[in-house]
């Protein structure tokens, strides 16, 4: 059975990325296709794991090969989702998710009308900047990314879930449970799986 497409978007320091790590811990099904960017890697990020970091030069040629499902520019660097990796895993059956902003949302979901979409909120833009501080971006950059997240954080609208992030596990849950109802959908119900004859008798 083909698997199932989620986007999870969040303004910088809204705690998507520590709360998908949480759940590939916990869902055996899940996948996380890493993002490309040309940014430069911070001090306690892995190439290969936060992050492909690549040159711009490289990440321009990729564009040209029409080799992402979405990118974008984000402070002056590209950040792009690479198509073959994302069917690859759809087709072999697994869950794929995508952390990725506002702007590769719009994008995936003409290409893919089937994402399932889920904004995470921060409970507040003081707590929002008090993340980005620890994490330990500088007064420049949190003003950037706070200018960003004043931008994108009406757009949770065009999400199908909102989840509130005040609290890291009971975020992590909620997430957890979406993608477990989802996979409970009529639509996606394998007969396949019903071993009793007479029961799937029943049922066809």
């Amino acid at each position: 059975m083909k698997g199932r497409l989620y986007i999870v978007s969040s303004p910088a320091g809204g705690g998507k990325t520590t709360i998908i790590n949480l759940l590939l811990e916990e869902l055996p099904f899940l996948r996380r296709v890493i993002t490309y960017t040309t940014r430069h890697k911070r001090k306690n990020e892995i190439d290969g794991v936060d992050y492909v970091f690549i040159k711009k030069e490289e990440f321009e040629r990729l564009i040209q090969e029409n080799a992402f499902l979405e990118y974008a520019l984000v402070h002056g660097n590209y950040y792009g989702t690479p198509k073959k990796d994302v069917f690859q895993l759809l087709e072999e059956g697994y869950d794929v998710v995508l952390v990725i902003d506002v702007q590769g949302m719009k994008q995936v979901k003409q290409i893919y009308p089937d994402v399932i979409t889920i904004f995470i909120l921060p409970p507040s833009l003081e707590e929002l900047v008090n993340r980005m501080k620890l994490r330990g971006d500088s007064e420049q950059e949190i003003e950037k990314r706070l200018n960003t997240a004043r931008k994108e954080i009406p757009f949770w609208k065009e999400y199908d879930y909102i989840v509130v992030n005040d609290n890291l596990f009971q975020a992590k849950d909620q997430i957890k449970c979406i993608i477990t109802a989802e996979k409970c959908k009529v639509s996606r119900f394998d007969l396949d799986n019903i071993k009793d004859e007479s029961l799937k008798s029943l049922m066809i």
